[in-house]
């Protein structure tokens, strides 16, 4: 094991340009997918594959793959129970192995929409449909055998996902002006780098851009700006939440890459 050694689990959206962030930087990588026809692909990039899946067991190597320093768990959200015997599996696994330092990828949708602001440190109501969610954190972060850190994500955009595509012409979007929480692809790489950079362990960070501007406003320049005909927008404000970021940027010092959200869908031009 190097110093600078981390196991990631699921190589997907995040995982994989992650991974190869972190090939560039020096670190020996190891990364899973759920199929042999993936490896291939990430020994082109330097990244050592493990095929893995998770369900009510964890199928695969899983003793050589947490042979790391850190690891970094990102797949997707699922509340089934057979699911969180898994992770409880893999908690146990941790326990035994190198693994000093886990990064665990949550989301912003564990907090209810409380027609304001929602922050890491207050008591917000949790969203039901996703207490299952806080369950699977709290199996990490209460572990006193390693440090976690949660990270939970607003709604993702960046590489394959252009908001431009996320409502088609004849959908019709209620609620619409509600203020958005999105946050770019190499923000949610850049922050990860940070944390690991700086060593900070045993906390938890929310992860979102910093303007927020209407699901209307946002959607239609998104769509417009592809050259396409924007989905029917309602403009009426029901229930909603702004995510925080300030924790994140006061204790990691965080530069957004992509701070103001209209100004980022410029990244999205052809």
């Amino acid at each position: 094991m190097t110093k600078k050694s981390i196991s990631i689990l699921g190589c997907g959206w995040l995982g994989l340009p992650l991974a190869e962030a972190l090939v560039n930087d020096g670190f020996t990588v190891k990364g899973s997918t759920t199929t042999t026809d993936k490896c291939e692909v990430l020994l082109t990039k330097n990244i050592q594959p493990y095929v893995l899946s998770i369900d009510e067991e964890i199928d695969g190597n899983l003793d050589h793959f947490l042979q790391s320093e850190i690891l970094f768990i990102n797949v997707p959200f699922r509340k089934q129970k057979p699911f969180l015997n898994a992770y409880k599996t893999l908690v146990k696994a941790i326990e035994k192995s190198t693994i000093k330092h886990v990064i665990f990828i949550s989301s912003t949708s564990v907090y209810s929409e409380v027609n304001g602001e929602v922050t890491e440190d207050m008591d917000t109501p949790v969203n039901p449909a996703k207490k299952d969610l806080i369950v699977f954190e709290d199996l990490f972060k209460n572990n006193p055998n390693f440090n976690t850190t949660i990270i939970r994500f607003a709604g993702l955009i960046g590489g394959t996902r252009n908001p431009g595509n996320f409502f088609k012409e004849d959908k019709v979007v209620q609620n619409a002006l509600t203020p958005v929480n999105l946050i770019h692809l190499e923000d949610c790489i850049g922050i990860v780098k940070t944390i690991i950079k700086k060593q900070k362990w045993n906390t938890t960070y929310n992860a979102a851009a910093t303007t927020h501007p209407t699901k209307a406003n946002y959607y239609k320049l998104a769509t417009e700006q592809m050259g396409k005909k924007p989905a029917e927008f309602i403009e009426e404000l029901s229930s909603f939440k702004i995510v925080s970021n300030q924790k994140l940027i006061d204790e990691l010092n965080y530069q957004f890459i992509y701070p103001d959200l209209i100004e980022g869908l410029k990244a999205f031009k052809n």
